[in-house]
């Protein structure tokens, strides 16, 4: 009775954040304190309770450097250009007859490289639906066809910091995982370019605002320079190349291009490494952003949760919520199963990180004991937990790129990758996995 007062605290703490709008590391460590006070009461010492939250904590450390690198590189692909590259022409290559179809490509692309749906979301986001709204396109088709991009490379780039924790979480390798994800989404990918091609044609774009592509161009130096971070972002990891040098060469070769192509300082480069891009005038809310502390919420929010974890496993007090997961798995299947808990959580948590944590948390013994192999664990997880999230109106995962394109619920509908990946994977899963065997 003691944990599920301290899981009722816990969540009350979530929702007065969310509604104070205060960073929800705050509900965390709140949390962390609670189990931490319920593992005393239940006769634990101090030392065996921080023992069990820093059993978690090699795992998150992992994650912890890929993330630091991210922002790191979130801010330096900025004042490099690599951003306003990719904006510009990728704009200038859409057409009219297609522009939602090729919005959700161009969404996918940046998301695949960067690694980030909140990234992709307030920079080429941004653009795309202000010139939806330019040139009479629906702008909840057009939202619907960003989150479904950004969605693409969220969940399997292998710059991601969610393909990383799955990977981390289940101890599994993250470029088979990748590998995997594509394979095991093929089909949604496929119905998705349909979808958007027949939306194309029902919201042609009738014309274009050149002004935020025209400051662009005045800005920054566009050559191919620019480009080169991103290549070295997308090529090494192909490779073999572990994740963490590649993002590392990548932030070394944004910084020289920020400093010898794009006239920038270097202690202006520095600091846009720490505190992100700053950008003026009709270009501060496209390219303003990045940093390390624009990761400073999920940067303490990871290892929070993975101590809280560590204590809730340690003392037991997941082992009924267990049990009943796994007759529930007996009866609806694992996937099923993993599907529901992940709405719940999604809902009751409101975190996407968290949601994985929790996932990997409550079915990961259930998993063990059906005989499934980790790598259908990890798939499971990011065909499910991953993506619903996205679709949870309150949950950050979709609260915050809506409120970034200036776009209400409307356009979940057309956030198609984020339902038809669940979907298709609930009825092709046996194609991939079959007794506990890995694709």
């Amino acid at each position: 009775m003691d944990f599920v007062i301290a899981f009722v605290l816990f969540l009350a703490a979530m929702l007065f954040c969310l509604i104070r709008d205060y960073a929800l590391y705050w509900a965390l460590a709140f949390a962390l304190a609670l189990f931490f006070a319920v593992g005393l009461k239940r006769g634990c010492s101090a030392k065996a309770l921080a023992d069990m939250a820093w059993s978690k904590m090699p795992k998150t450390m992992i994650v912890l450097r890929i993330i630091f690198l991210i922002g790191i590189l979130t801010g330096l692909w900025r004042s490099c250009g690599t951003i306003a590259f990719f904006i510009y022409y990728g704009v200038r290559a859409i057409s009219p007859p297609l522009f939602v179809l090729l919005a959700f490509l161009l969404s996918a692309l940046l998301s695949y490289a960067l690694g980030t749906s909140f990234g992709v979301t307030s920079t080429a986001g941004v653009v795309l639906i202000a010139l939806a709204r330019s040139g009479g396109v629906d702008t909840a088709v057009a939202a619907g066809a960003v989150l479904s991009g950004v969605y693409f490379g969220d969940r399997g780039a292998p710059t991601s910091s969610c393909a990383s924790l799955v990977a981390a979480l289940t101890e599994t390798d993250l470029y088979g995982n990748v590998k995997r994800m594509h394979r095991t989404a093929l089909l949604p990918y496929v119905l998705c370019l349909a979808f958007y091609a027949f939306l194309s044609l029902r919201n042609p774009m009738t014309g274009g605002d050149e002004t935020l592509l025209a400051a662009l161009a005045d800005s920054f130096e566009l050559s191919l320079w620019t480009v080169a971070p991103a290549i070295i972002m997308l090529a090494l990891p192909l490779l073999r190349v572990p994740i963490w040098i590649a993002m590392t060469l990548s932030g070394v070769t944004a910084f020289a291009v920020s400093v010898l192509a794009q006239g920038a300082g270097v202690l202006e480069t520095l600091g846009v490494s720490v505190l992100g891009y700053a950008s003026e005038g009709v270009l501060a809310d496209v390219l303003s952003g990045g940093g390390l502390v624009s990761m400073l919420t999920v940067f303490l929010m990871l290892p929070l949760a993975s101590m809280m974890t560590g204590i809730i496993e340690g003392v037991g007090a997941l082992d009924g919520a267990q049990e009943k997961l796994a007759a529930a798995s007996g009866r609806l299947g694992l996937l099923p199963t993993t599907a529901l808990l992940s709405i719940l959580c999604s809902m009751a948590l409101c975190n996407q990180t968290i949601v994985v944590i929790m996932l990997h948390q409550l079915m990961g013994k259930v998993y063990a004991q059906r005989g499934a192999s980790n790598e259908e664990f990890a798939m499971d997880i990011a065909n499910t937990g991953v993506t619903l999230a996205g679709l949870v109106p309150w949950c950050i995962a979709c609260a915050v790129p809506l409120s970034m394109l200036g776009v209400g619920l409307e356009a979940l509908p057309y956030a198609a990758l984020l339902y038809m990946i669940p979907l298709c994977y609930l009825f092709t899963k046996n194609r991939f996995f079959q007794k506990g065997e890995q694709l």
